[in-house]
């Protein structure tokens, strides 16, 4: 019966510790872009650098396809034996 109830404290008590585990595993740290605009933007609109839009590249994309095609092969055009 000592052994029941020893053993059923010590996993009471891994029990608890491990609820509030994740609250002392962390650091508190300044944000540097704090009140940045730039970053977070403004109250009333999106932050500025999500309106930067870029060119696609050609040549990437072609890649980008023929590695996927590589990984991903289309199953209609292959054949399973």
């Amino acid at each position: 019966m000592k052994k029941n109830v020893g053993f059923l404290a010590l996993a009471l008590t891994l029990l608890v510790s491990a609820c509030t585990y994740q609250k002392n595993n962390r650091i508190d740290q300044k944000d540097v872009n704090e009140g940045n605009d730039y970053v977070y933007g403004h109250p009333d609109s999106t932050a500025r650098q999500r309106k930067v839009q870029y060119t696609p590249d050609s040549e990437n994309e072609v890649r980008a396809m023929e590695i996927q095609e590589k990984l991903y092969p289309n199953p209609d055009t292959t054949s399973l034996k």
